[in-house]
């Protein structure tokens, strides 16, 4: 799997919440020619579906969700932007590069203040979302033109490899996570399922998770596997709450993961000698398997993580080994379910 080519496809594209249209039909064209068919539904979900060819097979749903972190132009004075968060806090924000997505695009810098002109006080205080504003350069009356109010905003497009085994960029959450359900279709060509296989490119999971849910109401699986990212360790981070990258994928143990997909999930990594980790997780999961575990009648859900760095900023990292084996497990785990012998206790 080129797995640089495609998150540099991806992850270049903008999409905040509500608007990941482009994302989508890049992933489309990407998806296409692992599944038998592909659509995207009334909400903007991607869906793609591999039938296994047996009359009432089980369901086995992936999903990953497609849109990045963002903003909202909310008013414009003296030709600076004013605007509301899609899912960003405050403080990643001063002196950031973002595109605005009018038509056509523009570049405007989040304005922020010298330290020559703060006082001691402020520059120890973390700046509010209403204290900030975005220069595009443009004056009242040119800017009243070409940005109507709720235009929306992402980080400026970036993606380079960082050092040789890592990879930055932004919207890595949740793209990388997409590479990796592409990566398990691909290793599944040519090989027998016992059940069909939905691939999920879902929406809106930065403001709660309603393609997930609207997805997963529609298609109506047996299992789910909520694919996302979770904390990656730096020097600064604590230990016990953060991963190592390159150390494998995170598999969810808790409330919110079905306890034999969670034990079938590290049973495959143990027989294919793949690195994983645990991860528990106390209540909701912070991933779409919190909303898709309790569609319609219920869904049994696992929640698979790659380690992720600088979380929401533009300058996400992550490792290639773990996309990877990310895709190798769950490509084990879609093989095996169905099996003569399987457990689903």
């Amino acid at each position: 799997m080129e797995i640089e080519r495609i998150l540099e496809r991806l992850c270049t594209l903008s999409g905040p919440s509500g608007f990941e249209r482009p994302v989508a039909q890049a992933a489309r064209e990407l998806l296409e020619p692992l599944m038998d068919q592909v659509w995207t539904d009334r909400l903007g979900n991607l869906v793609g579906v591999r039938r296994c060819g047996r009359p009432g097979a089980e369901k086995l749903l992936l999903d990953a969700h497609l849109d990045e972190v963002g903003l909202t132009v909310t008013g414009i004075e003296q030709g600076f932007l004013h605007f509301a968060a899609i899912g960003v806090d405050a403080r990643m924000l001063p002196d950031r590069e973002v595109t605005v997505l009018t038509q056509p695009p523009m570049l405007g810098v989040v304005a922020c203040l010298p330290p020559h002109v703060l006082s001691p006080e402020d520059r120890e205080k973390a700046p509010k979302m209403e204290e900030l504003f975005i220069d595009v350069g443009l004056s009242q009356e040119e800017a009243e033109k070409r940005v109507p109010l709720g235009t929306p905003v992402a980080y400026r497009a970036g993606f380079f490899p960082l050092g040789e085994r890592q990879l930055c960029g932004k919207a890595l959450d949740d793209r990388a996570c997409f590479a990796a359900l592409l990566g398990a279709a691909e290793l599944l060509r040519g090989r027998e399922l016992d059940v069909d296989l939905y691939i999920l490119g879902s929406v809106c999971e930065e403001t709660g998770g309603a393609g997930a849910k609207v997805g997963a109401q529609a298609i109506a699986p047996d299992f789910c596997v909520a694919v996302d990212v979770t904390h990656g360790r730096t020097p600064d981070a604590a230990k016990d709450e953060t991963f190592p990258l390159g150390a494998g994928p995170t598999v969810g143990v808790g409330p919110n993961c079905t306890r034999w997909m969670t034990r079938e999930l590290l049973d495959r990594a143990a027989q294919l000698n793949l690195p994983v980790q645990k991860e528990v997780m106390t209540g909701n999961s912070g991933t779409n398997g919190w909303p898709m575990q309790v569609a319609n009648e219920g869904i049994a859900t696992a929640v698979v993580s790659i380690p992720l760095k600088y979380m929401h900023t533009p300058v996400e990292v992550v490792q290639r080994s773990d996309i990877e084996d990310t895709a190798r497990l769950l490509a084990a785990f879609a093989e095996a379910l169905g099996k003569e012998g399987a457990s689903h206790d």
